[in-house]
């Protein structure tokens, strides 16, 4: 039975396994993180680009975060050294920022978390670097109609199955594989929390949606099957029939009539402009 907790001053940071069901005042502190995520991404549109390497990306976010008066959640996480992830072409998510150099033709998730006053603003999207062909576009698009279409299902009294099912039903119906071995989840003063957002499902099961409930979204979807490989980093996953890979991840909070998305791009970056 799942079991659901309003957080107290002692709970609010500590990870749980029940579900918290958090007050005004953590939608506001989501909301402010959310939006400096939203804005370092919009930031980085022009600086993806051939020639550009991960590393050079992952400062950008480093000095984006600071000067927006927060840290990189990710830097230090389970000793991870890195301000972002820069997932290429067919990795699918963790991928660490370095020396790899942007290429022509790539498309790139980068997911990038800013700890702004104790709260998490947790968001990811896709960037495409130069001429894309058409089949990597495809793919990125139907991603994104996967995470709105599960956004869309996010409301109380719906199922966290009645999200995984839309977005499983959508990107099958396009022969996609969606990834079982990362899921979204709970956020807030805690980076990691209840519940696991899994992107498959049948409708009516998992966890009910109720009005204070914060998590992630964020489908991982193959142009393949749905298979994964760790790399001997420990991080980074990639696809294991080497198909391409996309992936975005809005954080929201459930409402008393809907959900509440903390990680909109104030200028409408946060969707493809070419879906």
């Amino acid at each position: 039975m799942t079991t659901y907790m309003t957080p107290t001053a002692d709970t609010i940071t500590t990870r749980t396994t029940a579900i918290k069901l958090h007050g005004p005042e953590a939608f506001e502190g989501m909301r402010r993180a959310g939006r400096l995520a939203a804005e370092i991404l919009d930031a980085l549109a022009p600086f993806v680009q051939p020639g550009v390497t991960t590393g050079q990306i992952d400062d950008i976010v480093r000095q984006m975060t600071l000067d927006g008066g927060a840290i990189p959640a990710t830097l230090g996480y389970r000793g991870y050294a890195h301000s972002c992830c820069v997932s290429l072409n067919n990795v699918i998510c963790h991928g660490i920022p370095g020396d790899k150099v942007i290429r022509d033709g790539d498309i790139l998730n980068i997911d990038v978390t800013p700890l702004l006053d104790g709260w998490h603003g947790d968001t990811s999207r896709m960037f495409l670097a130069g001429d894309v062909p058409i089949k990597a576009r495809r793919l990125v698009e139907v991603t994104y109609e996967c995470l709105m279409l599960g956004i869309e299902q996010a409301k109380p009294g719906n199922f966290l199955g009645d999200v995984g099912h839309v977005i499983q039903s959508h990107a099958e119906k396009h022969r996609y594989g969606v990834v079982r071995d990362f899921c979204g989840h709970g956020l807030g003063r805690v980076f990691h929390d209840a519940p696991e957002v899994v992107h498959v499902g049948r409708p009516g099961t998992g966890p009910e949606l109720r009005p204070g409930m914060i998590f992630t979204i964020e489908p991982m979807i193959n142009g393949g099957k749905p298979g994964i490989r760790m790399l001997d980093d420990g991080w980074t996953a990639v696809t294991r029939d080497r198909t391409l890979s996309a992936q975005f991840e809005h954080s929201i909070g459930i409402t008393e009539t809907g959900c509440e998305i903390f990680t909109l791009s104030p200028t409408g970056l946060h969707q493809p402009p070419y879906a």
